[in-house]
């Protein structure tokens, strides 16, 4: 899950250099799924399941994500070849609701998303890094920011991983899933039957839908290679069908393993899914092996989010004069330190909220879930303003069966911010809080002029 959309906002111009496609078909699905797979699926299938309390329910949750995505993913993808710039979401929402909005949709990358987004990777890491070893007390929290304090610590004095490290961290994860799938299809006895989770209410769709759209996350971010396609009026569908479908049936198959494994209940009941179905299944050697290929892939995403959220605050600070003490770059360690030291201690904060009121986890979802659906909604909502103010752009992809596909995920971007509010907790309404603070830059423009 990594919600960032990674870009850059020191370039001001709206258009990019011309250059020719070099990005073909396999490549383009393999991307797409590389950006969206993250280590969030050893995490939320609990907690869908506990929101649900039922296998169809559970399988009907990940199947309308894949659904939802993609509808979305078609949307960002006649805004990314129509306006094919490097600010992203920044630059929509600029186009279509000015200045003011772009900015504060700034504030809530550096405030909320961003740091929201490390303090849950956090949370993973330290869920299964405690099943490794235990630690006396707040066990997943001393990990996780622990975890934050090293890796913006490493990134402070210039340390970066190379490439190569991140490809292997990434099969890592590869690897764990498909062990989760194997073992648990293939050899895992079945579970004690349960028909459901005892519930006090009806199953809780919005907050489960929430969870599992959390793990679909990055599409939006992938859509920002159609510039790069070749033959982008055929390939992008193609990409994306393609893509969504190979995500939404390796989710499927992750979650009936879980389920044959550990069953609904079980599943519920969870706070390591994975190393819980490999624990009832090949022992503790087992879970063993699961945890710690989840914490080195977790570590990754984790080093990965610190290294682009920082310089997007950098970015923030060269454009915005208030902040503008982020926009320093050191060049001793050759980093944007102060964006680094802001990011590292907002995200120990949240660290600090998740621990005090509920599962570290499901709090950093609570906070960011709002704000994140909110701007989704917006941006979606630029397509529409962009194709009515701008007709006669040319549009090298067009969402199908417009205006009903935009309308769709509006409505769904309504449903998921409403559910993110009404059924969640304190870390939603703390979010909103935050994203409040930058109300202000809404009545003035803080933005400095173009740079030579």
């Amino acid at each position: 899950m990594s919600r960032s959309d990674n870009f850059v906002l020191l370039e001001r111009s709206p258009s990019l250099e011309i250059r020719k496609p070099q990005l073909h078909l396999p490549g383009a699905i393999a991307l797409i799924v590389g950006i969206v797979i993250g280590a969030g699926i050893f995490e939320t299938p609990s907690l869908v399941a506990d929101n649900l309390g039922s296998a169809r329910g559970v399988i009907a949750a990940w199947l309308l994500g894949g659904l939802i995505s993609l509808l979305g993913a078609l949307c960002y993808a006649e805004l990314a070849t129509t306006y094919p710039h490097v600010g992203g979401n920044y630059y929509y929402l600029q186009r279509a609701f000015g200045q003011p909005v772009a900015t504060l949709f700034a504030w809530a990358r550096m405030t909320v998303i961003q740091t929201g987004s490390i303090a849950l990777l956090a949370f993973v890491f330290g869920d299964y890094a405690s099943q490794l070893l235990p630690l006396p007390g707040y066990s997943p929290a001393i990990y996780a920011a622990l975890a934050i304090v090293l890796l913006t610590g490493l990134n402070i004095l210039g340390l970066r991983h190379s490439g190569r490290v991140q490809t292997w961290l990434t099969s890592a994860l590869i690897l764990g899933l498909l062990l989760v799938v194997v073992i648990g299809l293939a050899l895992a006895p079945a579970a004690a039957p349960a028909a459901t989770v005892a519930f006090g209410q009806s199953p809780a769709w919005g907050l489960a839908l929430v969870f599992v759209l959390l793990s679909y996350g990055g599409w939006n971010e992938a859509a920002y290679i159609s510039a790069e396609i070749a033959g982008p009026r055929r390939n992008m569908v193609r990409s994306l069908l393609w893509s969504i479908g190979i995500i939404t049936s390796i989710y499927l198959l992750v979650n009936l393993a879980y389920l044959r494994g550990l069953g609904v209940v079980g599943m519920a009941n969870s706070s390591a899914v994975g190393a819980d179905l490999l624990r009832r299944t090949v022992g503790e050697p087992g879970a063993a092996l699961i945890s710690l290929l989840v914490v080195l892939a977790t570590l990754g995403s984790i080093n990965a989010t610190i290294f682009t959220g920082a310089r997007t605050n950098y970015a923030v600070g060269q454009d915005i004069s208030p902040l503008s003490f982020l926009g320093k770059w050191q060049p001793g360690p050759s980093a944007p330190t102060a964006a680094y030291g802001l990011q590292g201690a907002i995200a120990l904060a949240l660290v600090g909220l998740g621990t005090f009121t509920r599962q570290g986890f499901e709090t950093m979802v609570d906070y960011t879930a709002p704000v994140f659906w909110f701007f989704f909604l917006l941006s979606t909502a630029s397509l529409i303003i962009l194709r009515l103010r701008e007709p006669n752009r040319l549009r090298p992809f067009q969402v199908p069966l417009y205006p009903a596909v935009p309308l769709l995920f509006c409505a769904v971007c309504v449903y998921l911010l409403y559910a993110s509010l009404a059924y969640t907790g304190m870390g939603a309404l703390l979010g909103v809080a935050v994203l409040a603070l930058g109300l202000p830059l809404l009545h003035r423009d803080f933005s400095r002029p173009p740079r030579p």
